[in-house]
């Protein structure tokens, strides 16, 4: 996950290929259908941006998030937390994108394991709004 030095480290192929399987399934726990779906609406959300590009930050702000959310206990509370102290990471989440990757980071926690079904382009919008209102530092 973030800080990952796997090339430092030597490691069999089957030991990489066990993490990788790891992260695969932290990433997306339903599999192929919620990877096609979710990369569909990145690049709707962020149509600017290639695959990589945006994929990247959303596992980023995903991670981060998802330490958050242990740590405060309340998805409102680690929402406010990435929004307002945390704001960015690095240079891989921008205080831009933030917001919008919390929408999708969010809509993703809350996936129902039967029906994989991301809320649309505009609904993401719409909590990317809410979110950019929330922040108490708007510069």
């Amino acid at each position: 996950m973030l800080g990952d030095r796997r090339f430092y480290i030597r490691k069999s192929k089957q030991e990489i290929a066990d993490e990788d399987a790891r992260y695969a399934k932290w990433a997306f726990p339903h599999g192929d259908e919620q990877r096609a779906k979710l990369e569909k609406l990145l690049l709707e959300v962020f149509p600017k941006e290639s695959l990589a590009t945006a994929l990247i930050p959303y596992l980023t702000c995903k991670e981060l998030y998802e330490k958050e959310l242990e740590e405060q206990g309340d998805v409102d509370r680690a929402v406010n937390y990435m929004l307002n102290v945390r704001k960015k990471y690095k240079l891989i989440v921008t205080k831009k994108m933030m917001p919008a990757l919390l929408a999708l980071v969010v809509a993703d926690a809350e996936l129902n394991s039967e029906e994989i079904e991301y809320p649309t382009k505009e609904e993401i919008l719409v909590k990317t709004a809410e979110y950019e209102n929330r922040r108490v530092d708007t510069k």
